[in-house]
């Protein structure tokens, strides 16, 4: 699946919808939960962002 490869890729960029509007988040991917289908993002600044696989509009 494309979204594991996420982990062993650098920096990624994800923009994605919170409460109705279009956000973005920059950083590495921290962990990936299929089961609960979240993506967390670790950002230069060590922020962990929780993100809904639903709710991811693009990653580049």
């Amino acid at each position: 699946m494309f979204l594991k490869k996420l982990i062993k890729k650098g920096s990624v960029t994800v923009n994605y919808y919170e409460n109705g509007s279009l956000q973005t988040c920059k950083g590495h991917v921290y962990n990936l939960n299929l089961h609960e289908q979240t993506l967390s993002l670790r950002d230069e600044k060590q922020n962990v962002f929780f993100l809904r696989l639903s709710g991811i509009e693009d990653i580049y």
